[in-house]
């Protein structure tokens, strides 16, 4: 069956995700991948759904939807991918310290020149008695034979750099 990529995003209130997921429910969508967050004062959600008609009226009943909730969104048809590029070994990444423009690009920077596939990233602002700190969190995958050392190395050399903290470390598989 074909899958589109649904993504919304608005001001965050309570019902987005049982009146999105209703939609698709009632649309024969079912889910396959998502990602669903607050992100500053607003929700947004990205989501891979199977579905069993044309994008085109799925998106028109989203939109009548979204519309009172103060939604914009979009739905595309994607091409399927192919999962073997998920090979490699589960690592993750953390960075804490004080927030700076550039950390997250230069830190991913880094992990794209030793051939790390970012697979899911999120960052905090955080407010403390101490000023503003900034934490960023990692989920990457190592190219099998890639030298972790390496780049655990390179790694420390970039957070002395930035002045921050940095953490590599294996990473166990989610179960949900």
């Amino acid at each position: 069956m074909p899958h589109v990529a649904v993504t919304a995003v608005g001001v965050d209130r309570p019902g987005i995700v049982a009146a999105v997921t209703g939609v698709l429910l009632e649309h024969g969508g079912n889910l396959e991948d998502t990602a669903m967050t607050r992100l500053g004062g607003h929700f947004a959600m990205v989501l891979v759904v199977e579905v069993a008609e044309d994008a085109s009226s799925l998106e028109r009943a989203l939109v009548t939807v979204g519309e009172p909730l103060g939604l914009t969104v979009t739905v595309r048809p994607i091409a399927e991918a192919d999962v073997a590029s998920d090979d490699g070994a589960a690592w993750a990444v953390t960075v804490h310290g004080a927030d700076r423009p550039g950390i997250v690009h230069r830190v991913t920077t880094l992990l794209a020149d030793h051939g790390a596939n970012i697979v899911d990233l999120a960052t905090r602002q955080l407010t403390t008695d101490a000023g503003t700190g900034y934490v960023v969190l990692l989920e990457v995958l190592l190219p099998p034979g890639a030298d972790d050392t390496a780049l655990d190395t390179a790694l420390q050399a970039l957070a002395a750099d930035l002045g921050v903290d940095v953490h590599l470390r294996p990473d166990e598989p989610d179960y949900l």
